[in-house]
């Protein structure tokens, strides 16, 4: 195949038996996929795959590599999947990435691609390197902007050791591998944050409203990248919901209720679980903080439970008779819910006094 226009569709196939083994391989893009074996088992590297593979290298194989916007992507999945074994981008190939970005080849990339390769890194093994590696080529600002603009964005300190948006975010990404979310959850927990690269910056490092400010910014993230409904479901609900459940022990029974009502945790107790997740990675991923429990997650989801176990028969039956419709009924089981929930909220202030008292003590 040759390069014949813009982007990865301008390419003319020959497909010619004079084309040789050594061509074809050259045409590959890392060294350690342009290898091949013989019948007898020899190996047939004459790119230097095996090298690069023993020293742990991805590195492109031939000048055509330019030829292939996508291969930008693909080379930033793969550290992200090979990354925990130790393998790391050549210096050169992250070079003619660069040089790739800035000479505009990846404004070509159709947006099913972008998302069909960023799916497929979410789900690698260190889905954070794929985000360092476009950035560090100055890929991310093409591709994602609204997550590229976190990086140099403060936070406070003293909840934030490590400062910087960005990087929480990416402790937030590898905290969601280590808690082995699905994708969902992944991009959930990548897109949960964009609001702090919004806020004013006289406010900064504090970043007032940031949860409802980034909704319409993860939106635009999913119109143009054509993202699948379930995953931008999820991603705006934790932008908007995450610190509610952070701080939910403190919360009035009957504002915890609303809460669950806004998550759908009722109707979907699947995506409240992928909430959860979510709310932990972020809780987590911070310096210092990898470690520590999330009790939030268990005493939402307490909370949850409780308020689904009401009788909402016997509710209905105990309103007059023509009360029960619409309206009526809907406010008779909200005010069930919150009664379930007191009692759960009270035991888990207590547990939390009593984690408190023995952090004091320790």
């Amino acid at each position: 195949e040759r390069n014949s226009a813009p982007g990865y569709r301008g390419f003319v196939v020959n497909a010619s038996p004079d084309v040789t083994l050594e061509e074809d391989l050259q045409r590959r893009d890392l060294t350690i996929n342009a290898m091949a074996q013989d019948t007898e088992g020899r190996l047939i590297d004459p790119w230097g795959g095996y090298r690069d593979l023993e020293n742990r290298l991805l590195r492109h194989v031939s000048p055509a590599f330019v030829e292939d916007p996508l291969r930008v992507l693909r080379v930033a999945r793969f550290a992200a999947r090979f990354a925990p074994l130790g393998f790391t981008v050549a210096d050169e190939t992250r070079r003619l990435m660069r040089q790739m970005v800035d000479d505009g080849e990846l404004e070509h990339l159709v947006p099913e691609r972008v998302w069909q390769e960023t799916a497929r890194a979410l789900a690698e093994a260190d889905p954070a390197i794929y985000v360092r590696v476009l950035r560090d080529c100055g890929a991310l600002a093409v591709i994602l902007p609204e997550v590229d603009r976190l990086f140099g964005v403060p936070q406070p300190e003293a909840h934030h050791p490590e400062i910087d948006t960005g990087e929480h975010v990416l402790l937030c990404l590898r905290q969601a591998a280590r808690l082995d979310a699905d994708t969902t959850v992944r991009f959930a927990v990548l897109m949960h944050d964009l609001g702090k690269g919004l806020t004013p910056r006289d406010n900064w490092p504090h970043h007032y409203g940031h949860e409802q400010l980034g909704v319409p910014a993860i939106e635009a993230v999913c119109d143009r990248l054509r993202v699948p409904n379930e995953h931008r479901a999820l991603a705006i609900m934790s932008a908007r919901f995450h610190t509610h459940c952070h701080r939910m022990p403190d919360m009035k029974p009957a504002t915890v209720e609303k809460l669950l009502e806004q998550l759908d945790a009722f109707r979907r107790p699947q995506r409240f679980e992928s909430f959860l997740l979510c709310c932990e990675a972020d809780a987590s991923g911070r310096t210092g903080f990898e470690d520590r429990p999330y009790p939030q997650a268990d005493w939402l989801r307490r909370c949850r439970q409780a308020a689904a176990d009401i009788d909402q028969r016997a509710i209905v039956q105990a309103l007059p008779p023509e009360r029960r419709q619409g309206e009526a009924i809907r406010q008779a089981i909200q005010r069930a819910r919150q009664s379930a929930v007191a009692p759960v909220l009270t035991e888990i202030r207590k547990q939390r006094a009593t984690i408190e008292a023995s952090k004091t003590h320790d």
